[in-house]
């Protein structure tokens, strides 16, 4: 896909490798939106790279389609790239002398590194799929995961 002239949206593009996507995005031409927590960098970053931020909690699906929504028209109402890489875990064993872990911290993982995973995927998905084809593709979805679902530690959930 050649960059220059896309819109794109990057999840979690405050800090880290997102923020490092979004800059490579904007040096070759691409139009970035960030999509991260109220309480980050975002608005920075995007500023830096003459984009757009909107505030988002993945973790609210409401929130999240509010967000890309609001991105996307931002964006001129097109999209065709989607980075996301919000995610996280706790390190905390299965069972200490305290007691087994927490049902609700670990459906919390659950629910940022798959739900919202998903949720951000479907959501960019729909909006590509009213763009026309350009070499038989709309657009491309890049979702992104940490090198623990390979190499877990102890504690690692």
């Amino acid at each position: 896909m050649d960059i220059k002239g896309k819109k794109a949206i990057v999840v979690g593009g405050a800090s880290g490798m997102a923020r490092a996507s979004a800059q490579m995005l904007a040096e070759r031409g691409a139009s970035v939106a960030i999509l991260d927590r109220p309480q980050s960098a975002g608005a920075e970053v995007a500023d830096s790279l003459g984009g757009t931020f909107h505030p988002c909690d993945v973790t609210d699906g409401a929130a999240t389609e509010a967000a890309i929504d609001a991105a996307v028209d931002a964006l001129g109402g097109a999209l065709h790239v989607s980075v996301n890489t919000a995610g996280g875990g706790i390190a905390k064993r299965t069972l200490t002398k305290e007691g087994p872990h927490g049902h609700d911290e670990f459906r919390g993982v659950i629910e940022l590194n798959l739900i919202s995973s998903f949720n951000v995927a479907r959501l960019a998905a729909s909006h590509m799929s009213r763009n026309e084809p350009e070499d038989d593709e709309r657009g491309v979805i890049i979702s992104t995961a940490s090198i623990a679902a390979f190499e877990g530690q102890i504690g690692q959930v």
